[in-house]
């Protein structure tokens, strides 16, 4: 069912959605033009041979298909450094015929575009059903036996799976009450009961299956979590309710559970909502609405018919262009690159950073400006980057920093190469791990730093009402109110302005004083329970450095307690 891969779909996208998502055309010589198409045209070519050929998806189908809108709006920039429009089918066909073409599906972009294809068929004899997210198959009975099974192929020819089908329970071996010759055509679908699309993505469930038809044994184990989903009977009887009782009659109640008659755009949305917001024994992507009576199999082509289109959930990824590639320091000195994104709507979340994870991950994927990744949510709320699609071949210059010149115990001023780390460790003192500063956010500290008020971790404990009214944005009052909280702070417990320093974990009774615990040496600190070499090393350099020392020589001075 899925329609990935075939090149007439650009045409059926909704102009509205090519709107949106095109822009101007990019400032390259036609040397550089010339690199970014072919490599965008191998790329599309490598994923249209991995789904066809080896039934895997390299890449979320909107993410496809953005890029294959991301190729067509190339081509028009540069057409005479364009390559070829990609064959998606040129090396998808196998061994053998398909009994019935697979036709595939065109995928309307929203509600609008669905209404009118129903209207253009008087909202008649239509049909709505779950879009399987699984791999696409043909089966061939003959005498109620199994004969055949095949992959989708280029849907005139796909690859044999026979063997690998009669391994697999859901597939019926003898199809009871059936007529002399039955072509079926569904999904192979990975089980997951109780799976709730809305909340559980797509759970990478097409590629359980596509793997494990790769496989060259297929044990039983794995062939159990394998279901099918029959979606249509091709020459079957020539209306639905007729072909539905037949396929009930075969054992294949998944059809006709899942295949329900509408007769308004609300009906196809309340079936729609159900299925993607309760629990179904499948990853499903979409609906399919199509119409009871449609032309005889024999005239089936392998192209999107005008019957049946399928309208797709929320996309669940992404693809992005990177504008910049940041890196953030943090309290503890760990860099963790978040790339600055050409803003992509994903649901009702607006995306222009991600986060890559750490320098690490970073290097490995080597990601730069004019790269194109592919993002998604993670829980359906925090952006995520799940891969690089392609790469630019101009490779920008990324000013990286040295991860030797930040650790725990650096950056306790506001220096230019600090500034970020320094930041993060006031945003620790003040909150909830550590003092507990209501009212002072990361906004407040920035604001402090950049007035010059606060160039040293503990400055802002002496800062008078008129300093604080005079940092743009922070009035009388809230001058007075800060002045207050920050007065407050002397009174910590010393447990909590250890932890506000960034003590690393390790007491677990009420310290003493700040004298008897930098006193300890690396033996004394393991005969604490819990504490093993390697955290003793760790606390003995953290009493003993210079820096951590100065502030709590300037704790003592202020009269805090422990110090």
């Amino acid at each position: 069912m899925r329609s990935k891969g075939w090149w007439p779909l650009a045409g059926l996208m909704a102009a509205a959605m090519q709107a949106a998502q095109a822009a101007a055309c990019p400032a390259w010589s036609a040397t550089q033009a010339r690199q970014e198409l072919q490599a965008l045209h191998d790329r599309l070519d490598g994923w249209n041979h991995a789904y066809r050929v080896g039934a895997q998806s390299p890449v979320d189908d909107a993410v496809y298909d953005q890029a294959l809108q991301r190729f067509g709006q190339w081509r028009r920039c540069f057409p005479l450094q364009a390559p070829p429009a990609p064959a998606p089918l040129a090396d998808a066909g196998g061994g053998v015929i398909a009994p019935v073409a697979q036709t595939g599906l065109a995928k309307l972009p929203d509600a609008a575009a669905l209404q009118a294809w129903m209207r253009e068929r008087a909202e008649q004899d239509l049909w709505v059903q779950p879009k399987a997210d699984g791999v696409a198959v043909t089966l061939l009975y003959l005498d109620g036996r199994l004969h055949q099974v095949s992959s989708r192929g280029d849907g005139l020819r796909g690859s044999d799976w026979t063997a690998m089908a009669r391994r697999i329970a859901a597939i019926p071996r003898q199809l009871p009450r059936a007529p002399a010759r039955v072509v079926l055509q569904g999904e192979l679908y990975w089980r997951r009961p109780g799976h709730v699309q809305a909340d559980d993505g797509g759970a990478n469930a097409r590629s359980m299956v596509a793997g494990a038809l790769a496989r060259a044994v297929l044990d039983a184990d794995t062939a159990a979590h394998i279901g099918l989903f029959v979606w249509d009977w091709p020459d079957g009887p020539p209306d639905m309710p007729s072909r539905l009782a037949g396929l009930g009659a075969m054992g294949l109640g998944d059809s006709v559970n899942y295949t329900r008659p509408v007769e308004s755009m609300d009906d196809v949305q309340r079936w729609r909502e159900r299925w993607y917001r309760h629990a179904m024994p499948f990853a499903a992507d979409g609906t399919v609405v199509r119409q009871g009576h449609r032309p005889g199999a024999a005239t089936w082509q392998a192209a999107p018919p005008s019957w049946a289109v399928a309208w797709k959930y929320p996309a669940a990824s992404a693809l992005a262009e990177v504008r910049a590639v940041e890196f953030t320091i943090g309290r503890s000195g760990r860099i963790t690159p978040v790339l600055q994104l050409e803003p992509v709507q994903l649901d009702d979340h607006r995306v222009q950073r991600v986060s890559v994870g750490s320098l690490k991950r970073w290097q490995m994927l080597d990601i730069r400006p004019g790269d194109q990744v592919e993002v998604a949510l993670a829980g359906l709320t925090i952006p995520r980057l799940q891969s690089v699609a392609w790469r630019s071949q101009r490779r920008a210059p990324v000013a990286v920093p040295d991860p030797a010149a930040y650790t725990a115990l650096t950056c306790w001023q506001a220096d230019a190469p600090c500034l970020q780390q320094f930041l993060a460790r006031l945003a620790w003192l003040g909150g909830s791990q550590g003092l507990r500063l209501e009212g002072v956010g990361a906004d407040t500290w920035r604001a402090l730093t950049e007035a010059g008020l606060v160039r040293r971790l503990l400055d802002w404990m002496s800062l008078t009402p008129a300093q604080l009214a005079s940092v743009d944005g922070i009035g009388a009052a809230r001058a007075a109110a800060l002045a207050q909280t920050f007065a407050a702070a002397r009174t910590r417990p010393f447990a909590r302005w250890l932890q506000a320093l960034g003590l690393p974990p390790s007491v677990t009774a009420e310290p003493s004083s700040w004298a008897v615990l930098s006193a300890r040496d690396a033996g004394q600190w393991q005969a604490q329970e819990g504490i093993g070499a390697a955290r003793a090393a760790r606390l003995v350099e953290f009493f003993g450095n210079d820096d951590v020392r100065a502030q709590a020589a300037r704790l003592h001075a202020a009269g805090v307690r422990g110090f």
